[in-house]
């Protein structure tokens, strides 16, 4: 589906836009749009796969905007067949003092992404979400949440034979900017003692490979409007720890510092109401959008009767051994680079 195809990625200079450029890069995709704010991480990236990807560098195209800027997205959009929206504030402490930031970057912009693309004729359009959007308690998971509603809304409104428009809900992406395992190894290579929130806490699972994964089926099989959530494994932070010491031969303390600022002990991927109506498709759960109209009158004698079966949580769902941790983390780039060059 991608042959000859032009794809733009928004905040595509961040973790998971390296992630698809790795991915699509030596394929027939015709050509990979970065749109990002950040002119030094375009620089860098672009001197990355100018190194090592010298044959392949001319199907890749940077482009300087901001999601928060409609006109910048349009510019960027003109001849785009898809787009993958994945700009986004995703700090939990940064939106918690700042969440109007939240709102214009992670609401507005994706309206501007979507809005953008429609008017674009684009056929399609995949957008992020996280864990964090389902029972939010922090500004990023509230504003991530109405970023959901946003495209759900606006797929009511488009033809989606001419712009299929869906999104994707996944947890914690071990190694991605921000998280916590490369603070675990910088805390270990410099002999602090690991720093963890609380050792009972528990956080989805998944690599940056996994997360490209689900947004491939997404693409693949989603209907507009929908939302597809991976069944991702869990872990305690403690046990995270635990391994990461045991993986690179290190008897540090472990220090307890109290649960940060709209941090939760468990995730949600799927809520008990989007359970009721969710089809399970495997390895992923697939969210179709509320298709009733604002027509309430129909509801009010009688509603709609539907079970509930429950949510889908990091403390519910399967829960990773240290062995199967090891394996997990084993395979990441980052570790691997990080054990080899240890000592």
């Amino acid at each position: 589906m991608f042959n000859d195809k032009t794809l733009l990625i928004t905040g595509g200079t961040g973790s998971f836009g390296h992630a698809v450029l790795d991915r699509f890069v030596n394929t027939d995709i015709g050509e990979i749009r970065v749109f990002s704010r950040d002119e030094k991480k375009q620089d860098d990236m672009r001197h990355h796969y100018q190194i090592n990807f010298p044959d392949k560098i001319d199907k890749l195209k940077f482009y300087i905007g901001d999601v928060r800027d409609a006109r910048s997205v349009d510019i960027a959009m003109s001849g785009v067949d898809f787009v993958f929206q994945a700009a986004a504030l995703k700090q939990v402490p940064s939106c918690e003092f700042f969440p109007i930031e939240a709102v214009k970057t992670n609401i507005l912009g994706t309206d501007n992404v979507v809005s953008g693309a429609v008017r674009a004729g684009v056929k399609k359009v995949v957008c992020l979400s996280t864990d964090k959007a389902a029972y939010p308690i922090n500004a990023m998971g509230m504003s991530k949440a109405l970023m959901e509603k946003t495209f759900v809304a606006l797929s009511r409104t488009v033809d989606p034979e001419k712009t299929l428009i869906c999104g994707t809900r996944y947890g914690n992406v071990m190694c991605s900017r921000g998280s916590v395992i490369p603070l675990f190894i910088d805390q270990m290579k410099s002999g602090q003692p690991l720093t963890i929130t609380e050792p009972l806490m528990t956080r989805f699972m998944m690599s940056l490979e996994e997360a490209v994964e689900l947004v491939l089926f997404a693409f693949e099989n989603a209907n507009t409007g929908d939302l597809m959530v991976q069944k991702a494994p869990a872990c305690t932070i403690g046990l995270l720890a635990e391994t990461l010491q045991e993986m690179f031969g290190i008897q540090g303390s472990i220090r307890t510092i109290g649960i940060r600022h709209g941090e939760k002990m468990h995730e949600t991927l799927l809520t008990a109401e989007e359970n009721a109506h969710a089809v399970d498709e495997g390895d992923f759960y697939r969210v179709p959008a509320d298709s009733r109209s604002l027509n309430y009158d129909n509801y009010f004698s009688e509603g709609e009767q539907k079970s509930k079966d429950g949510t889908f949580a990091s403390d519910n769902t399967y829960q990773l051994s240290k062995e199967e941790l090891k394996e997990k983390l084993l395979v990441l780039p980052y570790v691997k680079q990080k054990l080899e060059n240890w000592g």
